[in-house]
C-alpha cells in the first residue's frame, strides 16, 4: 500500500465556464511510497498548498481521485483525518497567550487522550522535539524555529502515518532551519512518511528521497534529487561584452539557448541548457569580435524558473 496516491486529480475555483474561474491542480498524478520524504518543489501559486489542503481532507477535488494510506479523501474522510498530522509554516494554529505545553495537552485532547496517556504524549514530544525546558513559556515568547518545533509536535501528537509539512521553514534564519531539516531526517529513522512543500531547492535536495518540480498545478519532472541536480547541472551562464546587436539577435535563435538577457552597460547574460548550447554560444561569440567572456553556472533558483517556463517538459507521474 502506498501512502499518498492520485490520479487525474483537479481542482477548481470560480466558475471557469464564464473565464473567471482558475485552475490550481490540473490532472495530478502522483505516488509517494511509505517512509520515504517527498518533496513538492514549486514557486507561489503552483498548487503545492491546494494539494495538500485536498489530502487533508480540508478542500475537495473537483475531479480525480486521491488516498491517504488506501482510504479515499472524499468518501474515507473521517478516517484520513485520524492518519495525517499537517504542520504549517509562520504562526498559525498556535495559542500565543498559552504555554507550549498548553499548546500541546490542548491537541492532545481534541485526539481524546486524557489522563496519564496525555501527560506521557506531551512529555514525550517535548523532550523528542527539544522543547523540554521551554515547556512552562508563553508562544509568544519563542523564536521562530523553536514556533516551528512546537508546530512539528502538534503534527505529531496523533502519531500519524502521514505528516504534511507546508512550507516549514518560511522566515526562518538558516540555524532554525538546518535544524528542523535534521528533525525530518529523524522522522525518515522512525520509518514515518513525509509530504514536504517547499520552494527552496536547497531544503528539497537536503531532506527529499524524491522530488516533483510543480507549475501552474502540474507536475512538470520527478525523480531523485541527484537526478534532479543533474537535470540542473547541464544548464550553464555566459556573460559577455559588448555584443553587437546583431550577435545578440542570433544568439537567441541558437538551440540550447533558455534566455538572453542584457547584464550591465554593453553586456549580454546567455543562459544554456546544456554544453553544446555553450559552446555554440562561445564560438559566435568569438566569431562576432566579442573579446570579454565569463563563463559560469546560473543560481538554482534560476534555472527552476527556466524549467517551469519549459512547457515541452514531459509530465511524469
Amino acid at each position: 500500500m502506498t501512502a499518498v496516491t492520485t490520479r487525474a486529480l483537479t481542482r477548481r475555483y470560480g466558475a471557469p465556464k464564464t473565464g473567471t474561474g482558475a485552475t490550481a491542480l490540473d490532472g495530478v498524478d502522483l505516488t509517494v511510497e511509505r517512509g520515504e520524504v517527498y518533496g513538492l518543489l514549486g514557486p507561489n501559486g503552483a498548487g503545492k498548498t491546494t494539494l495538500c489542503r485536498i489530502l487533508s481532507t480540508i478542500l475537495l477535488p473537483t475531479s480525480g481521485t486521491a488516498e491517504v494510506m488506501g482510504l479515499d479523501v472524499v468518501r474515507d474522510a473521517g478516517r484520513v483525518k485520524r492518519s495525517i498530522g499537517i504542520v504549517f509554516g509562520g504562526d498559525r494554529g498556535l495559542y500565543s497567550r498559552l504555554t507550549v505545553r498548553e499548546n500541546i495537552r490542548f491537541w492532545a485532547a481534541l485526539y481524546g487522550l486524557h489522563g496519564s496517556a496525555l501527560r506521557l504524549r506531551c512529555d514525550a514530544l517535548l523532550e523528542r522535539l527539544g522543547l523540554a525546558d521551554r515547556a512552562g513559556d508563553r508562544v509568544d515568547t519563542l523564536s521562530r524555529g523553536m514556533k516551528q518545533r512546537l508546530h512539528l509536535a502538534r503534527g505529531l501528537v496523533a502519531d500519524p502515518l502521514l505528516l504534511v509539512l507546508d512550507e516549514p521553514t518560511v522566515g526562518m534564519d538558516p540555524v532554525a532551519a538546518h535544524d528542523f531539516r535534521a528533525l525530518v531526517g529523524e522522522l525518515r529513522e522512525d520509518g514515518r512518511t513525509v509530504l514536504l512543500t517547499t520552494h527552496d531547492m536547497a531544503e528539497a535536495e537536503a531532506v527529499c528521497d524524491r522530488v516533483s518540480l510543480v507549475d501552474r498545478g502540474r507536475i512538470i519532472a520527478t525523480g531523485a534529487p541527484s537526478e534532479i541536480g543533474a537535470l540542473i547541472s547541464r544548464h550553464e551562464r555566459v556573460e559577455a561584452g559588448p555584443v553587437p546587436a546583431g550577435a545578440a539577435e542570433a544568439l537567441g535563435r541558437l538551440p540550447g539557448v533558455v534566455s538572453v538577457a542584457p547584464a550591465g552597460t554593453d553586456r549580454m547574460r546567455i543562459e544554456t541548457r546544456d554544453s553544446d548550447a555553450t559552446r555554440a554560444v562561445l564560438r559566435l561569440l568569438v566569431d562576432a569580435g566579442v573579446t570579454s567572456v565569463v563563463t559560469g553556472r546560473p543560481s538554482l533558483e534560476e534555472v527552476y524558473l527556466h524549467l517551469v517556463g519549459d512547457r515541452g517538459m514531459a509530465v511524469h507521474p
